[in-house]
């Protein structure tokens, strides 16, 4: 997204540019990932900052938004595969008289009975200020749309979604006066905005554990780059149903003020497993480490999971299985700009098991003066575990040059 924190990515980048990447080793010993399957999606306009989604019923689910000024007032993009990614469609998600407005930031998520949730936010490129959230829902695996304006706050910025085993589904942004909250227990028919859970900082990330305990990533920076709140660098936990709040000190050392020593953040992901373990990825310069606490984020341990020559950074996680983690993020810039999957076993005495696929090379650029640089094309790259077993991995394809947008889909079998 254009947001004024870029100018922060520049200054960092002037540091951190020259220079060369080297692949993130895997645990020795561990087999490699196999990128099973790549396929090309080309639509109309990029698909950047994608997210998806394995419907209950094997439909596959792709969001994602574009730059593109005409686009502004026009529905969010979904795309949808019914044959396991081999081949894509669009999704009508109704009109902008119906609410289906947004331009920005997105999220999916399918709640246990197969409700489809599609999360987004509108973004002024002028003001360089978000104007909305909205949320679609489906009952019927994408042919019919309800939509729902949560907020039309100017700053209104980075939305989640997730839905709890009971149904109830959660909504977190944030518009530079703390991390709002809202809730929906009649599978999105009606919601209600709840106190804020925080009164400052940025929603960076959401999760929902097995039990329905809710933990949420807090950082400094907010309203898409316009607020920076000091010292916000928290995680906040709730036991009952988001109803209470309490606040936790995250693992590691992150910089937020300093653009020759931080590395580009935005997503700070959390994810829990299926016992409840609380997991945490983050960046600490060239070094990706990994956080559990098994007690609701009150105590700590971490490993570091991946290191490179050039800094690792935006990265992504999920959780499936007791200790059974799939992560992504990115490494180096322009000409050596990758992105890395891997699989991660944390269920183990000793530190995590991680295997890595291939490095992935992102098409997607941006005009940098007179010339073209690699771009990451938002700031996380989504994976799920797929309920064939494998993981499914969605990269943008940015080309404007050659007339390239859409997205690309990848398989990884391990």
């Amino acid at each position: 997204m254009c947001r004024p924190r870029v100018a922060c990515l520049a200054a960092f980048l002037l540091v951190f540019l020259p220079g060369c990447t080297r692949d993130v080793a895997p645990t020795p010993g561990s087999i490699a990932l196999t990128i099973s399957n790549h396929v090309e999606h080309l639509a109309s306009v990029d698909v950047r900052e994608p997210m998806v989604v394995e419907h209950p019923e094997g439909v596959l689910f792709v969001a994602g938004f574009t730059q593109a000024v005409e686009e502004t007032v026009q529905p969010p993009k979904l795309f949808k595969s019914i044959d396991d990614g081999t081949t894509w469609e669009p999704v009508n998600v109704g009109t902008p008289a119906e609410g289906a407005v947004g331009n920005s930031d997105v999220d999916l998520a399918v709640a246990p009975d197969g409700t489809l949730y599609f999360l987004t936010m509108g973004y002024d490129r002028t003001a360089r200020k978000g104007t909305h959230i909205a949320i679609g829902v489906s009952p019927d695996v994408g042919e019919s749309w309800t939509w729902t304006y949560l907020s039309q706050d100017w700053f209104d910025d980075r939305p989640w979604v997730v839905v709890a085993p009971d149904g109830v589904a959660h909504v977190i942004w944030n518009d530079g006066g703390g991390v709002c909250y809202a809730v929906s227990t009649d599978a999105g028919n009606t919601w209600t905005e709840r106190p804020r859970i925080h009164p400052e900082g940025s929603s960076s990330h959401l999760a929902v554990g097995p039990g329905g305990e809710l933990a949420v990533r807090m950082t400094p920076v907010s309203a898409s780059g316009n607020q920076y709140h000091p010292g916000v660098d928290l995680i906040a936990v709730s036991l009952d149903g988001g109803l209470t709040w309490e606040n936790r000190t995250p693992p590691g050392i992150r910089i937020w003020d300093d653009p020759e020593r931080m590395v580009p953040r935005w997503v700070e992901p959390l994810a829990w497993d299926a016992e409840g373990a609380l997991y945490y990825l983050w960046s600490e310069g060239t070094e990706l480490l990994l956080g559990r606490s098994r007690d609701h984020g009150e105590t700590w341990e971490h490993w570091p999971i991946a290191t490179g020559e050039e800094p690792l950074y935006f990265p992504f996680l999920t959780a499936r299985g007791p200790g059974e983690l799939a992560a992504t993020w990115f490494s180096g810039f322009g000409d050596s700009l990758q992105a890395h999957v891997a699989l991660i076993d944390a269920n183990r005495t000793t530190e995590p098991a991680v295997r890595t696929a291939a490095p992935l090379q992102v098409e997607a650029w941006r005009q940098t003066g007179e010339s073209l640089m690699r771009d990451t094309a938002g700031e996380y790259l989504p994976v799920i575990f797929l309920s064939n077993g494998d993981l499914g991995v969605v990269t943008t394809i940015q080309n404007a040059p050659e007339n390239r947008h859409g997205f690309s889909w990848y398989t990884v079998s391990y």
